[in-house]
């Protein structure tokens, strides 16, 4: 048994309480009591505000290699494609794990506890499977483990280059060849972790572009019968829209929802450019919304209607997908200032609903419903955050502080699945990595 004693901490829910004693058993929170004001002489004292671990919804591990290249010159989502495929072409499970590891290093020391990595760089070079087919998917769960993060391995199909195109060179390393050799792939990889409780695998469809009509149903029913998440993006291109209608005669959100793919178990990712069917579609299945804030300027998708899904029904999530920058307090924040730049007015998000969307919610949305909360029998992760540093000093030191003042700089404490993990973030292995590949 462990204890801490919190002098600020949100749980979840409600206001924040003072000086709250945790003990932690293993993995998990034991005990839970505000008010304690002369806190036994064994405890660990967390000066500042803490909230729960964070959950990292979206992430596509290799991206961050992109950190800093890509911004260099114009061009649009589509040019910065191209040479996201040319890195991913470079990459071997060895080098995977080693800068995935990095990334996630980096990640913990942000606060993050959970990470939901959309995977789909499968094979070797034309597609051609590894000794193990689940080579790199292993290296992903491998570096989580280095990095003291819990998983949900988003293992993804892809199967083309856009609607009734073969996939490219770069794109074989991504296909099965078919949504029924995905899956008989991916239940060798769920059964191998069956027994792992902070590895969860999970499913994903790319994206309409990438998964025929007549396979998407495939994916939404394996992730069905094993009661998985189920991720996909969606509607993050106008192009991707256009090329829908033009191909099936609906939206990407309806074609999703007549192959079976939306429900409460699964997050579409971006969200961006939906129609007012499409956010009734979405909110009345109970489908997560997965918004990416700083990825979404960064390739300049556009601004998604949070708020008019949020009202309809999806729980918001969020994530940093290509890693433009890793801080759920900036994605958090971005949320509400990116709804006062599309509207001009202000107040849409409250700071607690911003944060169950990067603590509780989250977790849910990668199948850790027990995560997120700090109470008895949820999983032990803290995230203390400074409040006298020169973003945070004199800002109240509440839920508004968290979300509208701090950054990932801010940690200085981080307790994932009942381990501290260390928070002066990453070190000279990512650059040297990252030359590797570059």
């Amino acid at each position: 048994m462990t204890t801490y004693w919190l002098q600020h901490a949100w749980l979840g829910a409600g206001p924040v309480e003072e000086n709250v004693l945790v003990t932690v058993d293993g993995d998990r929170f034991v005990d839970v009591v505000p008010g304690v004001a002369a806190p036994p002489a064994t405890a660990t004292r967390l000066s500042g505000l803490t909230v729960p671990g964070l959950a990292n919804c979206h992430s596509h591990a290799f991206h961050r290699a992109l950190r800093g290249r890509t911004q260099a010159e114009r061009g649009t989502f589509w040019t910065w494609r191209e040479q996201m495929y040319g890195l991913a072409g470079r990459l071997d499970p060895d080098r995977y794990r080693r800068l995935a590891s990095a990334v996630y290093a980096e990640m913990a020391a942000a606060g993050i506890t959970t990470v939901g990595e959309f995977h789909y760089l499968h094979h070797g070079d034309e597609g051609t499977p590894y000794d193990d087919p689940n080579a790199m998917g292993e290296a992903l769960v491998g570096a989580a483990r280095d990095a003291d993060l819990r998983i949900t391995l988003l293992d993804t199909c892809y199967l083309a280059a856009g609607i009734n195109q073969p996939p490219d060179e770069t794109q074989q390393r991504f296909s099965d060849g078919s949504a029924k050799q995905w899956a008989e792939r991916v239940d060798a990889l769920r059964t191998r972790h069956g027994d792992d409780a902070g590895v969860a695998v999970g499913a994903a469809v790319h994206s309409v572009r990438a998964v025929p009509r007549d396979e998407i149903g495939t994916v939404a029913e394996w992730a069905a019968r094993h009661e998985a998440p189920l991720h996909v993006h969606l509607s993050e291109q106008v192009a991707e829209n256009t090329a829908c209608v033009e191909a099936y005669g609906v939206t990407p959100a309806r074609l999703l929802h007549e192959s079976g793919a939306l429900g409460p178990r699964t997050s579409a990712v971006h969200a961006t450019h939906l129609t007012d069917d499409d956010v009734a579609l979405l909110g009345g299945s109970g489908t997560h919304a997965c918004f990416c804030p700083t990825t979404e300027r960064d390739l300049a998708d556009g601004i998604g209607p949070s708020r008019e899904l949020a009202e309809a029904g999806s729980p918001l999530t969020l994530g940093s997908d290509s890693h433009a920058v890793i801080d759920l307090f900036e994605e958090m924040r971005a949320v509400e200032l990116d709804e006062r730049l599309r509207s001009q007015q202000r107040g849409h998000w409250r700071a607690e609903e911003l944060l169950v969307a990067a603590t509780s919610a989250g977790h849910t949305s990668l199948g850790f419903p027990d995560a997120g909360v700090i109470a008895p029998g949820a999983w032990a992760d803290l995230v203390t955050l400074d409040d006298a540093s020169p973003r945070t000093a004199g800002t109240g030191g509440g839920p508004e502080m968290a979300v509208f003042a701090a950054t990932s700089a801010d940690v200085v404490h981080v307790l994932a699945s009942g381990r501290v993990v260390r928070t002066d973030g990453v070190g000279p292995d990512l650059a040297r990595v990252i030359g590797e590949l570059t």
